[in-house]
């Protein structure tokens, strides 16, 4: 278990290698259960990462996110979402958009992860990565179960080691308050 864990964390400082802004967005239906991964993740970082990161909470429609994502021309994008992987629950995979072809149905989303990445590489120069957790129970219900709460905890402890701590970024805000006030010339209100 601990080889996996520093091997993951390897891998994710791989993939932020010389990044601008990053966007994470995360992915999941919070009355699915484990499906609720995604977002948890996103939760537990708000208000804690540098301002060079945003954070979007997708749910189940990423693609309503599309143009934000690309108005903001991250250098990364990283969705984090649970998928089938054929894993116990819990196990994460860091892969390539080019890899999802591989996993034919993989979320449980309504526009397949595939088409979103190809998408928003063709408007933005964006690394993209799929951060993948193998669900225990996505039945109707809220909580995760033990194995998928301790990888989400686990993922959100991670990242914030990796992409720093500001009490007062940007990212305090949502993405569409960020966006309006970034298009007349500045933060503005941050509540």
């Amino acid at each position: 278990m601990q080889k996996r864990k520093h091997a993951l964390r390897k891998e994710i400082e791989n993939w932020l290698s010389r990044s601008g802004t990053i966007v994470i967005a995360g992915i999941g239906n919070p009355i699915r259960k484990d499906d609720f991964v995604g977002l948890r993740i996103i939760r537990d970082l708000q208000g804690k990462v540098s301002e060079n990161v945003v954070l979007i909470e997708c749910e189940t429609v990423p693609e309503s996110y599309l143009q934000e994502i690309i108005d903001l021309k991250p250098s990364h994008l990283l969705i984090i979402d649970a998928a089938i992987l054929g894993a116990s629950p819990g196990r994460t995979k860091l892969i390539n958009p080019e890899q999802v072809a591989g996993f034919p149905a993989i979320t449980t989303h309504v526009l397949p992860l595939r088409i979103f990445c190809e998408y928003i590489s063709t408007a933005v120069a964006a690394k993209i990565g799929l951060l993948l957790i193998q669900p225990g129970n996505v039945e109707f219900g809220e909580g995760l179960t033990p194995e998928v709460e301790a990888t989400a905890e686990r993922i959100a402890r991670l990242l914030l080691d990796l992409l720093g701590s500001e009490k007062n970024s940007p990212n305090n805000i949502s993405v569409e308050k960020r966006m309006r006030a970034e298009s007349k010339g500045g933060m503005g209100d941050k509540t």
